[in-house]
């Protein structure tokens, strides 16, 4: 449930309360009873965070200390996930609405707490026939001495689209096809405003998408290859932002078959990429930000069935290139290697893409980051690096060096698909480089996409990666 958020005047007139303190706050500021503001410096003294009751009848009261001596952009996560944990607690007293306010001396850690209570709302009941055990909490009302209502706007539409992109990834393959996924695209162009286009299989042969083409060889499910677009009339940039992303949507590691249980059992995540693309695409649209974006998204199940492609075939690319295949389960490189290559017709001012890539990347920085690495500006990379920061959605920069495209060396074709067991995200990287001539970076989200414990704010399962990330970074591009 996506909860509301507003504007009041004065958040004591509600019935549940929510106070932000710091060691420099002073109750006696606050406005409480005698008796409340002893409670209150109570708990405070005691460096635990509380919900009492307060003298006025039916009323109570939360106390949520936030550290605010660190850097700015550690507070405000602070605050995000006091904002989870509060989120629990008003659920589990099933109420209904609550009152905000910032009793800190530090600006925007209302909206930063407004932001973790609503991202920590998401529920996938779908496939629920019982025990749904729903949120209650559908209402937060901020104080206007804490946020405003842009800014509130903002967190909501954010959130809207982050809960689309969770969505997405927590759907199993038996509902979200490549054609379902299209579909579900489109239905999101039409509602947010954007504009999408699905080719089929037919066009995607005439275009001679053979990475794309050849993963599918395995399924009995069509392929399909999106494109979306978002054109402010006050578009900043001259030529457009590509973003693409890789949408798998099962993934058994085709004829070089996954080990289950713990590898195969959550591949139904391997679309977060194609998840995070059509959630930047809604977050921008609703937020009506001055640019121009276009969306690529291969789509595509890998399976061992049919005449699926064997370690050992050569693949031509749309590009050209011939494609070395050497492991099935190193598919994503292929489909997104002509997405990239499709995008060249745009001449672009700037590309990324968006990947659960490989087991490397998640193994390198576990769920706390994720690899990236391109040929863009040091000045993108800082302000990607900024915004990063900003939502906490952090960044590790591995390097492209050349040493790592000779591991992709090829015998028998220009390329291969895999460089050994060494440096698997990087080669994997160089691999995706090889189909761009346009300033570009790649995001392997392996380990961040979709968690198997629960991560505050950010839940369990999909996590929406990259949508409030990018966003942040189109904001202030």
């Amino acid at each position: 449930m996506n909860i509301q958020l507003s504007i009041c005047k004065d958040y004591s007139l509600f019935p549940h309360q929510i106070i932000l303190i710091d060691d420099a706050v002073k109750f006696a500021s606050l406005g409480l009873s005698k008796e409340d503001t002893a409670a209150a410096q109570k708990f405070f003294d005691e460096k635990v965070n509380h919900l009492f009751q307060l003298s006025s009848a039916g009323k109570t009261l939360s106390v949520v200390k936030i550290d605010t001596s660190k850097e700015e952009f550690k507070s405000l996560e602070a605050a995000r996930k006091a904002g989870n944990a509060l989120n629990k607690f008003l659920n589990s007293q099933k109420i209904k609405e609550a009152s905000l306010l910032n009793a800190t001396a530090k600006a925007g850690l209302a909206a930063a707490f407004a932001e973790g209570i609503a991202l920590s709302n998401y529920e996938f009941l779908k496939y629920k026939t019982k025990d749904k055990k729903e949120k209650s909490l559908a209402k937060l009302h901020v104080d206007t001495k804490s946020s405003d209502k842009n800014t509130l706007d903002e967190i909501s539409k954010l959130v809207t689209a982050n809960f689309f992109s969770r969505t997405l990834i927590n759907e199993p393959l038996s509902y979200l096809t490549a054609t379902q996924l299209s579909k579900e695209i489109q239905k999101a162009g039409k509602e947010h405003g954007f504009s999408v286009e699905v080719f089929e299989k037919k066009k995607i042969e005439k275009l001679k998408m053979g990475g794309l083409l050849s993963v599918n060889k395995g399924s009995i499910d069509p392929p399909t290859f999106t494109v979306l677009e978002y054109k402010s009339g006050k578009k900043k940039n001259k030529k457009p932002i590509v973003l693409v992303g890789k949408g798998v949507v099962y993934d058994t590691g085709g004829l070089s078959l996954k080990p289950t249980p713990n590898s195969m059992d959550m591949m139904k995540c391997d679309m977060s990429g194609a998840a995070a693309v059509a959630g930047i695409f809604i977050a921008v649209a609703q937020l009506k930000l001055p640019i121009h974006i276009i969306g690529l998204i291969p789509a595509t199940d890998n399976r061992p069935g049919m005449n699926a492609y064997v370690p050992g075939d050569v693949v031509e690319m749309m590009s050209g290139l011939n494609v070395e295949m050497l492991n099935a389960d190193a598919e994503g490189r292929m489909i997104l290697a002509d997405a990239l290559h499709y995008a060249k017709q745009y001449s672009p001012e700037l590309v990324f893409d968006f990947a659960t890539l490989t087991g490397a990347a998640k193994a390198a920085t576990g769920s706390v980051a994720s690899p990236f690495m391109g040929t863009a500006s040091e000045e993108v990379k800082k302000k990607l690096l900024t915004s990063a920061n900003n939502t906490y959605e952090r960044l590790i920069e591995f390097p492209l060096w050349d040493e790592y495209g000779d591991m992709i060396k090829s015998d028998v074709a220009d390329i291969k698909n895999v460089g050994g067991a060494d440096s698997g995200s990087i080669t994997a990287g160089k691999f995706l480089e090889c189909f761009t001539d346009y300033p570009w970076m790649h995001f392997d989200i392996a380990g961040t996409a979709y968690l198997m414990a629960e991560d505050s704010y950010r839940g369990k399962y999909g996590t929406a990666v990259g949508v409030r990330l990018i966003t942040d970074f189109l904001k202030n591009y």
